[in-house]
């Protein structure tokens, strides 16, 4: 049936109803509360079997720690949206396959909860439980003598991530965050759910190239990009950018000190912006990591071959549990951490010697 309202009356009561519903949230104060997406990039068809790249080759070619109790006495969380119903089993699986000490309930190893911290779990969905799989099984791979807390929030709302980011800070040392948005002009009012003192937070840069991404551009996080680990008849041979790292110069955000101060830091031509991401680990998913998944993803259960900064953000957070100290900008940018530069590659920006808005400082090694 045709509508009896004129195209051009609908219109102006749409904008009439926009610029209120701005104005009325401008007047409050109140910033925008976007939804976020996981970065999260997986080759087709799970198998009976692990196709992707195994803890041991990840240590291997980063030369992390191989101790089973790597990380004790530090507690890491993950932040992410909705509930995977199966995430400790998967992880047990995870565990069992790949000679890793038990992480449980029981043993007081694994805890998860709701956004309050609570057992009033959130619904499910395919998508974010495959998330939290990979955020969950890959931080206990790097720093397997962790404790792993797992925050799930109701929704991928940032009203509802960040109350789920506000109760893991206040809970583990290390907080990794595998999801973010497009970014907006008042993000700088969410910033204060990333502080906490003695407590470090790391975001993934996102998955689609330039530009920034938020919370990845905050400056009080750790955005972690991600590179392509190449290999030779299963020797490893190099590693590069990866084409979808997120990462670019922040609209709204400003660089730390730490940053601005960093010899190379002025050829990226922030111009005193936040430049994403900090640092990076693997995250292509042509060179991606094994993940058992039991919650069916696309009609499939099993194990997964996944990229994605969402692997590369829990595996720098895990590393940093690894380290025992708080890793922040002034820490990243200093002399306390042995980088792989990496000088090739292009995710819209190139890759260059010293600081890139592909791959940050480089990688982790050691």
């Amino acid at each position: 049936m045709r509508s009896t309202h004129s195209r051009a009356g609908v219109a102006v009561l749409l904008l009439l109803s926009s610029i209120v519903g701005v104005t009325g949230a401008a007047q409050a104060g109140a910033p925008l509360d976007p939804y976020a997406d996981h970065p999260i990039h997986v080759r087709p068809d799970a198998s009976p079997s692990p196709v992707g790249l195994s803890p041991a080759t990840i240590k291997s070619v980063y030369d992390f720690s191989t101790s089973p109790t790597a990380g004790s006495g530090q507690t890491i969380a993950i932040v992410d949206a909705y509930d995977d119903p199966n995430a400790e089993a998967d992880l047990a699986v995870f565990n069992g396959t790949y000679g890793l000490p038990e992480c449980t309930t029981a043993n007081g190893c694994f805890t998860k909860v709701d956004q309050t911290g609570g057992t009033k779990y959130p619904r499910t969905d395919q998508g974010w439980a495959l998330e939290i799989s990979l955020d969950v099984q890959w931080a206990h791979a790097i720093a397997p003598g962790a404790k792993i807390l797992l925050v799930e929030a109701k929704s991928t709302k940032f009203t509802d991530l960040m109350a789920a980011e506000d109760y893991a800070k206040t809970h583990a040392g290390y907080v990794s965050n595998s999801w973010g948005a497009a970014e907006f002009s008042s993000e700088t009012a969410y910033d204060s759910h990333f502080v906490q003192p003695g407590v470090s937070f790391f975001v993934s840069s996102g998955d689609t190239g330039t530009p920034a991404q938020y919370p990845s551009s905050s400056p009080n996080v750790i955005s972690v990009g991600g590179t392509t680990l190449n290999f030779t008849a299963g020797t490893f041979t190099s590693e590069t950018g990866w084409a979808g790292s997120g990462g670019g110069c922040s609209l709204y955000e400003s660089a730390t000190v730490a940053q601005l101060n960093f010899a190379t830091y002025g050829q990226v031509n922030c111009a005193g912006k936040r430049a994403t991401p900090d640092v990076s680990l693997n995250a292509d998913p042509a060179s991606g990591v094994s993940v058992y998944d039991s919650f069916r993803y696309r009609g499939q259960k099993g194990w997964w071959t996944v990229g994605g900064t969402s692997a590369s953000s829990p595996m720098w957070a895990a590393r940093s549990a690894d380290a025992a100290t708080t890793v922040d900008a002034t820490y990243v940018y200093g002399a306390n951490i042995t980088f792989r530069d990496i000088t090739s590659g292009n995710n819209g920006a190139s890759c260059l010697i010293g600081y890139d808005l592909v791959t940050g400082r480089g990688s982790w090694i050691g």
